[in-house]
């Protein structure tokens, strides 16, 4: 199932794409109206959901919505740092021992088709295309071995840096953080829809120049391992969103710098998850 949250007649909704068509949760007044108590839910809600869809009620063409981030506001956005070798080689460090994660603030986050902004102060702005995890259940000291069963499903995340602010703090987190800074969807694949997330295909195209071409498996830490470790030092929770890392190809080691511009588009594509799109502008103050 693809999960979406969108805005209908100047209305926020969730529901599930299907096909051309978003199936309206509203319609069935037992499910929760935003996504992270929707997920919390578990398999009633998505029981729920599904039978709506089975009924053929309440489907609204895809065109006449708008969508938003799956999640748009998590409680907790994550990223992992250096986690492709290949991008650990075109950066020059060295491979980390531990899983390295930063914070990216929630007020980042934004949907399909909404613009990256240029901000004023900065025009190191880079790309960093990712296959991202949303934690479905309340959990703490999770076993490798159960990691998959608190997964809700998966997503696209651009990670997108604003360099010369990010090397200013050992966290990483105000150059990760800045206001649009965050696109996320297009929807939420739900879990058993994806076999393994550590065989997908990842690509990054700025207009029509493939930026980044990888595969999910070449990760160094894995989902599960990520799950694992996370939850030793804090409580994951439902809607929480982990972005998994980038592979190589990113802006700022390329000859000459390849840092967006107002004007490009970023579409970042994932097998099985599909294609996230943003166009690139200034910001307005």
């Amino acid at each position: 199932m693809k999960l979406a949250t969108f805005q209908f007649q100047q209305t926020t909704h969730i529901g599930a794409v299907l096909d051309q068509t978003v199936v309206d949760a509203a319609a069935d007044p037992t499910l929760p109206e935003n996504m992270i108590d929707f997920l919390a839910q578990g398999d009633a809600a998505l029981n729920r959901l599904q039978s709506l869809i089975n009924s053929g009620k309440q489907r609204i063409p895809l065109e006449q919505v708008r969508l938003l981030a799956p999640i748009p506001r998590p409680g907790k956005l994550l990223g992992i740092s250096l986690n492709y070798a290949d991008h650990i080689g075109e950066t020059g460090l060295g491979k980390p021992d531990y899983p390295t994660f930063f914070t990216k603030q929630s007020s980042a986050v934004i949907g399909q088709n909404t613009a990256i902004e240029i901000p004023v102060v900065s025009e190191k702005v880079d790309y960093e295309g990712e296959l991202a995890f949303v934690i479905g259940k309340r959990c703490k000291h999770v076993p490798l071995t159960a990691a998959a069963d608190v997964i809700a499903g998966f997503t696209i995340v651009n990670d997108v840096s604003v360099r010369d602010w990010q090397i200013r703090s050992p966290t990483w987190m105000l150059g990760k953080s800045f206001d649009t800074h965050a696109p996320m969807g297009p929807w939420l694949v739900t879990r058993d829809e994806i076999e393994d997330p550590h065989n997908l295909q990842l690509e990054t195209w700025v207009d029509n120049e493939r930026r980044q071409c990888a595969n999910s498996g070449q990760m160094i830490f894995n989902c599960y391992e990520m799950i694992a470790y996370l939850s030793q030092a804090m409580t994951l929770e439902p809607g929480d969103v982990i972005a998994t890392g980038t592979p190589a190809g990113v802006g700022v080691k390329m000859q000459p710098r390849g840092y967006l511009k107002a004007g490009q588009t970023v579409r970042i594509e994932i097998e099985k998850i599909g294609c996230l799109s943003n166009p690139v502008q200034e910001e307005i103050v």
